[in-house]
Parts: structure tokens; sequence; C-alpha cells
């Protein structure tokens, strides 16, 4: 384009010099505006220049923050992040993933949010890793679902606030704090308390799966109604993973699970026994547990009542775990080095480091090709 603006003018000033003089200012103004790239933004300069951001995290700021009122702020927030441990990695994923920290107020907001976490017991790297886990806790007061929501997680998970932090750290579960705990999860404990399951168990679930206390109430409660009426007994260890699995699935893909073991040759009866044992299960795609299922029929040696006493061998992976211990059970059986031959539910369950030593080292001339020794972590890999 500049270069054909610039035949253009040579051309002109040759055949026209008085109509160059017209259009000069025109075209000379189209010629930089089309050579000249993009002024950057004073927010990019600044994050870069005044404090090293990357140009990637100076890129992304700047598109949402366009201008700061007063640097000389946004200088002593950063400063203060620095001083209370946040480490300048720490600082780039915070600023990236919330902006508006820069134009928080230091003195009412942020301040206050560290000396509240410092006062329940918090450590200096519980409070960054928290705070860096959900930035959006920067830009909130204490008495704003802040304070109210990690005291309800106090009154959970128990008076030691080393289980808090670990429930907040835990996942990414920082997410919590901008909730207001007393309308759903307070209220969810309560009911699931009064269906017999223990506190400790609850806990538990608080620190691996915090969405699923997020529910509304009724939700919660329309989960335990269908699970009770499979038969289930509240009294089970299985029956709060009973519920929560019930609630990762929507009703269409219960039915098409139900559907993908009865066309396997499960019965009702097989598939309720296998939801009761193990519920996780039924949260495993429908292409593993076909594979899982056809592999053991496959072998001549298993039926699916088997599978039914044993649904934890429907969670193993076929291709790491199931066909090489086969293979190394097989070359074992033909060369008649078992002494005593080993139950099928023995053979897969074991860990991966028990099974080569038991099965592998010993006959590592036989069988050794099919496994790789992993000699920083003393564990054994089972190769497909």
């Amino acid at each position: 384009m500049a270069i054909y603006i610039c035949k253009s003018l040579i051309s002109l000033s040759l055949n026209n010099s008085s109509h160059l003089n017209k259009t000069r200012i025109p075209l000379l103004s189209l010629l930089f505006f089309s050579s000249s790239p993009k002024p950057p933004s004073p927010v990019a300069d600044y994050l870069l220049d005044r404090h090293k951001f990357s140009p990637e995290t100076a890129s992304k700021v700047s598109s949402v923050v366009t201008y700061l009122k007063r640097p000389e702020e946004t200088d002593s927030i950063l400063s203060f992040l620095q001083e209370s441990g946040f480490s300048d990695s720490h600082l780039e994923l915070v600023i990236k993933r919330m902006p508006q920290v820069l134009s928080a107020n230091l003195e009412r907001t942020i301040k206050p949010i560290f000396k509240f976490f410092q006062d329940l017991g918090f450590s200096s790297t519980d409070v960054v890793k928290i705070v860096s886990s959900n930035p959006q806790i920067l830009i909130r007061r204490v008495g704003n679902r802040l304070g109210p929501s990690i005291l309800a997680l106090k009154s959970v998970l128990g008076s030691n606030m080393h289980d808090v932090s670990r429930a907040l750290k835990a996942s990414g579960s920082a997410w919590l704090l901008r909730y207001d705990l007393a309308k759903n999860m307070i209220p969810n404990i309560e009911f699931l308390k009064s269906c017999s399951i223990s506190s400790s168990q609850i806990a538990g679930y608080v620190y691996i799966y915090p969405t699923f206390f997020m529910r509304k109430p009724t939700r919660i409660r329309e989960y335990v109604k269908r699970v009770d009426e499979m038969g289930f007994d509240r009294k089970s260890k299985m029956f709060l993973s009973a519920i929560r699995t019930i609630s990762s699935m929507t009703k269409e893909n219960w039915e098409l699970k139900l559907e993908l073991f009865k066309s396997m040759g499960f019965s009702e009866d097989d598939i309720l026994s296998v939801f009761r044992r193990l519920p996780q299960v039924f949260a495993v795609s429908e292409r593993k547990i076909k594979a899982i299922t056809q592999f053991f029929l496959s072998t001549g040696k298993c039926d699916i009542s088997f599978l039914v006493k044993n649904p934890n061998l429907l969670l193993l992976s076929v291709e790491n775990r199931l066909k090489p211990r086969l293979r190394v059970m097989e070359v074992l059986e033909k060369r008649n080095l078992l002494l005593k031959k080993p139950s099928f539910t023995t053979v897969f369950q074991r860990s991966d480091k028990k099974f080569f030593e038991k099965y592998v080292l010993p006959y590592s001339d036989e069988v050794g090709e099919l496994f790789v020794v992993n000699k920083a972590s003393s564990t054994a890999e089972i190769c497909a």
C-alpha cells in the first residue's frame, strides 16, 4: 500500500504539480497511518518498563485496564504483595486473572484481607496460594462474604484453620469465598448429616468435591430420594458417593448408562449391585466400561458375576494395566513358573510396584521386557 502511494505521488509530480499540492496532505496522512504500528498502551508501558512484567501479561492486562488514575498507588499495591510473599510468577498470575487488582484500594480492601487471614492463623504461604488461585478475593471487602464464608467453612471442617486452609487450596477451591456458603452449603451439610452421613466423610468430600455442596438444597434432597429408591442403605459408606455420582449425571445420561450395562449382559439386579458396591463406576465413560467388560469376558475365565462382585476392576485401564498383566501371567503359566496360581483380583488390583516385585522381578529373564522400571521413583510402569 505504501509503495503504491509513493508511486502515485511521483506520477502526480511529473504530470501535474498543482494537483500534487492539493493532494499532498491526505496522501501523506494515508501513508503515515498505513505504515505506523499501533501505539502501545500506557498501562502496558507501565507494567513493562516500571515493573518488568512479561509482554504477554502487559498486553492482556492493558486490554482490560486502559489507564491508571494513580500509578503511585498501584506501585504500593504491587510492593505490598511482594512484601507479603508473592513471587514474580505469583504477581503475574494474579494480575492476569484479575487486572482490576491494580486499581484496588490498598488500605481499605487489600490490607484488611491479609490481616483477616493472618488473625485466623493462616500462614503467609497459605495466603499466597489461596489468593493466587482466586485473585477476586483482593477486590472484595472482608465483611462482604469473605469473613462469613471462612467462618462457615470453619464450622464444617472444625476449629483447626489448617483444615480450612487445606480446603481452600485443594483443587482451586478458593472460589468458594465468593459465595454465601450459609445459603447452600451449610443447609446441604446439615441435611446430609440427618441422613446418617458422618461429619468426617462430609469434610473429606468438601476437600475433593466442593461444588457438590453448592447445589440448591432442593436438588440435594432430590438426589437423596433417588438413591433411597434404589434400596441404598443410608448407613453404607458408599451412600454419599452414590448421591454425588447421581448429582454428576443428567437423568438421560443415567438411562444411557443403564442401557449400556444391559446390552452387555448385566441384569437389573446386577446393575444395582454394582452401584451399591461402587457408585463411581457409573461416572466412568461408556467406552471404557464396554472395553473393560469385553476384555474380561474375552479371557474365557470371567463372567458378569465376577465383575458384579469386583466392580473396582471397571475403573482400571485396559491398555496400561489389564492387558500387560494378563500377558505376564500367561507367560508364567505357560512355563510353569508359578507355584500357586493367583486370582484375577489379586493380579489386577496389586499396585504396579508390588506386582513387579512379585511377578516380574523374580522372572526378569522371561517377562522383564514387558516392564520398564522407573529408577528415580523406585516404581514399575507397565509397558502397553
